[in-house]
């Protein structure tokens, strides 16, 4: 039997489990997809696990629900901050967590003795084609055409650690995310797949956001993703540095600060159950 534990971040929702002692279990990418199913499985976006790391405080792996494994995930890293403070594995307000992104720094805000917002040091976007990766001949992708069944979109591509191409729709709430952002996660300009956020302006300081995630479909919510539609925003002049992503799920304050070209994004983080399994 393991133990596990769920937990979400803006509805964006995974199963947690702690392998700092026990290691990690066997056939992870068939683990993830059996308890990630909502009607046979515990139900989830995804597996993370929680490991040990030689280089900083914990190592985040985690795994979509059809079992792929992915580069990081911003909703998943906040939660993996309360889960580790909140169970007592670590004392420190101000972690570092490997990802396969790199590291990224988490500072957590306490109330009452436990994690209830998580400010996370995305790091600096990625702009440059290749290493996003997508095919365009801009730097950076800012107008990428891509023309899906009647309809033809332009994309601004971000990679955060994991690829984005983000577009302008006119009415986010009422689109068929599904029915298009199946088509384009696997578009031959994506070498790797690639998240597609759907956005709606509603002024400097504000953005709508769904997103069609790769090996997933839609969530509630997407932490890299909102950063990426931050920075894209930024970059086409529709918004601020700073500015708040409203998602499916809540929302998101995301700055792009210019000083250190890092991106910051705060948000919270909240255990829904816990159980224990047999894998």
């Amino acid at each position: 039997m393991k133990k596990f534990t769920k937990m979400e971040g803006l509805g964006n929702d995974y199963i947690y489990m702690d392998c700092t002692k026990s290691g990690e279990p066997d056939n992870i990418a068939s683990l993830a997809q059996f308890v990630s199913d909502r009607h046979f499985g515990i139900g989830g976006d995804g597996l993370i696990l929680i490991c040990k790391s030689d280089i900083a405080d914990f190592k985040m792996r985690m795994f979509n629900a059809d079992g792929t494994e992915a580069e990081m995930c911003g909703n998943g890293i906040r939660c993996v901050g309360k889960f580790v403070h909140d169970k007592g594995l670590t004392g420190k307000n101000n972690l570092k967590i490997e990802t396969l992104a790199g590291i990224k720094v988490l500072n957590l805000n306490i109330v009452s003795g436990k994690v209830e917002t998580v400010e996370v040091d995305m790091g600096e976007p990625i702009l440059e084609p290749e290493n996003i990766p997508v095919i365009s001949k801009e730097n950076p992708v800012k107008d990428l055409e891509i023309t899906v069944l009647d309809k033809t979109f332009k994309f601004t591509c971000v990679s955060m650690g994991n690829p984005h191409a983000i577009t302008k729709v006119e009415n986010v709430e009422e689109f068929d995310v599904e029915k298009y952002g199946s088509i384009l996660e696997i578009d031959k300009h994506f070498p790797e797949k690639a998240n597609i956020e759907f956005i709606e302006i509603l002024d400097k300081k504000q953005v709508k956001m769904r997103v069609w995630e790769r090996g997933t479909g839609e969530t509630l919510a997407c932490g890299t993703g909102a950063c990426a539609v931050a920075v894209s925003c930024i970059l086409n002049g529709y918004t601020d540095n700073e500015v708040t992503v409203k998602l499916l799920g809540g929302e998101l304050k995301i700055l792009w600060n210019k000083e250190d070209n890092h991106v910051y994004m705060t948000g919270p983080a909240r255990i829904v159950f816990e159980g224990e399994i047999d894998i």
